[in-house]
């Protein structure tokens, strides 16, 4: 699978032009993307400029360290609930 080509950064300055009037064809010829590619964008980005989605990438950091964290508890939790139920 190829990796990504863009950068979101890039992304979100290509819709930028998107919305400030330039037409979507010219956009793509000018960046060599395909219109389908700037549609999927705009649904994902839409909106967005480029402090809101640093937020976005921080707040999905700190999402994805919590979540390792409650796994973490949770199977030291059933550690201790396995110890526990053992008779000795």
């Amino acid at each position: 699978m190829k990796g990504k080509r863009f950068k979101e950064e890039q992304i979100i300055r290509i819709l930028q032009e998107v919305e400030d009037g330039k037409p979507v064809a010219q956009v793509c010829r000018e960046q060599g993307v395909s219109e389908q590619s700037v549609y999927r964008w705009r649904q994902r980005y839409g909106g967005m400029d480029i402090g809101e989605l640093r937020r976005l990438k921080q707040l999905e950091d700190e999402n994805r360290r919590l979540r390792s964290i409650v796994a973490e508890q949770a199977v030291d939790i059933q550690i201790l609930k396995e110890v526990n139920s053992k008779k000795w």
